[in-house]
């Protein structure tokens, strides 16, 4: 597996991928794209989605071996979360 050196902070990263999904991608998505995955370049805004994370990953890397990848899943807030889900509150 090869190694790619992050080239930008993380900050820069997030915001990068966020403006490109939102300028580029969220614009063109129908509605029976919800739950698929977009992994998006965000140093030349290509894209690629697929109901497979590691399908529209690796299609992306296919054209361009050196890419910085954000992924999305369309109509979620993160593609992946970790941890638990906070409780409901308790009625008083």
């Amino acid at each position: 597996m090869t190694t790619r050196d992050a080239r930008y902070s993380r900050e820069e990263f997030a915001r990068r991928g966020q403006e490109i999904y939102e300028r580029h991608v969220r614009n063109s998505l129908r509605p029976d794209e919800e739950g698929k995955y977009v992994a998006i370049d965000i140093e030349s805004g290509d894209f690629e989605m697929d109901r497979d994370d590691y399908t529209a990953t690796e299609r992306l890397l296919s054209r361009h071996p050196d890419v910085q990848i954000w992924l999305a899943q369309v109509g979620q807030r993160a593609a992946y979360r970790f941890g638990g889900r906070s409780a409901p509150e308790a009625p008083e």
